[in-house]
């Protein structure tokens, strides 16, 4: 089976396009610290080299430049085709080496494009939930990013944003309003993987996949973040918590 890649000419070029733009992320890091308190937590999760697929919550217009902000390593994002088509925000994803995906179908080339890119050890970013949540709570999830990471076979590093949705430009999803400082935090958690087969050996639905993966995701948020996941993992969390036995000595 042969491994689809890209003419060597395109990923040179796309080489050179990630190395400008990580060469302003010091820059980039220094603004966003000084003007919304960015904070970066869980980079000792990040895999040095090889690929991994991120997963997050989305909650503003601004997340994927806050996340490849805060990704020590290029990332590459999934984004909604219609994000290259706007005037300088286009350029920008196009220059930091974003992909489009049409998210009104089962668009099996950006699948696939996830997938070659995961192959050659690049960290590909997804929102799973496909736009951003009104609520600025976990809502219904895309199946289809469960099984990008079954077939790649890479690890998942969930990742949770924070606080993006106190920040104006947010188009008609509206701004929250919350009380207390401005501060913007990507949080990292530890990668894990997806089976997909059960102990049985029997294949796992996409459904059950997704669920896992979101949790994951849930358990990096403050509670009012975690949206329908909320009830979900209180429930793990109180099986997972041992019962307290009282003993008495002697």
């Amino acid at each position: 089976m042969t491994t689809e890649r890209k003419p060597l000419g395109e990923r040179l070029w796309r080489a050179f396009r990630l190395s400008l733009y990580l060469g302003a992320r010091p820059f980039v890091l220094a603004a966003f610290r000084l003007i919304f308190g960015f904070r970066i937590e869980g980079l000792e999760n990040v895999p040095k080299k090889s690929g991994a697929l991120v997963i997050c919550n989305h909650i503003h217009n601004s997340d994927p430049i806050l996340l490849v902000a805060a990704y020590p390593r290029p990332l590459l994002w999934m984004a909604k085709k219609e994000v290259f088509s706007v005037p300088v925000i286009g350029w920008i994803a196009d220059s930091a080496g974003a992909f489009p995906v049409d998210r009104g179908s089962a668009d099996r080339a950006a699948m696939r494009n996830a997938e070659r890119l995961l192959r050659e050890h690049y960290l590909v970013g997804v929102f799973p939930e496909g736009t951003r949540s009104v609520t600025g709570g976990l809502k219904d999830v895309y199946p289809g990013v469960a099984l990008i990471a079954v077939k790649s076979g890479v690890p998942i590093l969930p990742t949770a944003i924070i606080g993006s949705d106190r920040l104006p430009f947010n188009g008609h999803k509206g701004r929250r309003r919350r009380s207390g400082r401005l501060c913007v935090t990507v949080r990292i958690g530890r990668p894990f993987e997806l089976a997909a087969k059960d102990a049985a050996g029997k294949r796992r639905d996409l459904s059950e996949l997704t669920d896992e993966m979101m949790i994951e995701i849930a358990k990096l948020l403050p509670e009012d973040y975690r949206g329908i996941y909320t009830e979900r993992l209180r429930a793990l969390e109180s099986e997972s918590s041992p019962s307290l036995t009282s003993t008495a000595n002697d």
